[in-house]
């Protein structure tokens, strides 16, 4: 059974950010708060770990739709293709906050996503998962557990959240009630900017 751990946006406390992120170093799986819906992920570095959470969803590893977590735009360069100076700009406007970018990945993409051409990005504006990224030391897989057949207290109630998940995870952090609207998705990995999915994100600055 997963532990379930009470932890502030305003002031993450460092002591419980370390026990997570000792599990995440583990192959651990957590469950977490963002700016839009509770996250499901793991440690990026983490084949074993990318795996459970694949299969959790129902998915191949090699065909999940999973984004990757970072703290700022430094951990960019990592995983994606030099981009230019106007995409560079979209991010820094909107990041962080409730949007998944996708972008042109480069050659360093863990072994599982090497065939793939763009890479989904999240900056969320949740102090509690960028603190975790920071110490972690690199990104997070992530993927919601929002479902669209399940009550919605199941996905933003933190209590529920643990009944539901709890056999399935490592640690269910507790960071107050999450929203039920995911992030916006928007494609810069071609020319021009296309529009995925809107969600929580505003898509006025770009149509």
């Amino acid at each position: 059974m997963a532990d379930l751990i009470k932890i502030y946006d305003e002031n993450p406390n460092e002591r419980e950010i370390d026990k997570v992120v000792d599990v995440l170093k583990k192959g651990g799986l957590i469950i977490y708060p963002t700016d839009t819906v509770y996250g499901l992920g793991c440690d990026i570095t983490n084949m074993k770990a990318m795996e459970k959470v694949a299969k959790i969803k129902g998915l191949k590893l090699a065909k999940a739709n999973f984004s990757f977590i970072c703290y700022d735009l430094s951990n960019l360069s990592d995983y994606v293709k030099q981009i230019d100076t106007q995409t560079y700009k979209i991010l820094k406007k909107y990041l962080p906050g409730p949007y998944t970018f996708v972008l042109p990945s480069n050659t360093n993409l863990p072994k599982a996503f090497k065939n793939r051409k763009t890479v989904g990005i999240r900056i969320p504006d949740n102090n509690i998962i960028r603190e975790l990224v920071k110490k972690l030391g690199n990104p997070i897989v992530s993927t919601s557990i929002y479902d669209e057949d399940d009550l919605l207290e199941y996905t933003t109630d933190p209590e529920l959240i643990f009944e539901k998940w709890g056999d399935l995870v490592d640690i269910v952090i507790d960071g107050g009630y999450g929203d039920n609207n995911a992030s916006t998705v928007i494609d810069l990995s071609n020319d021009g900017i296309e529009i995925i999915r809107e969600g929580k994100g505003s898509i006025d600055g770009f149509v």
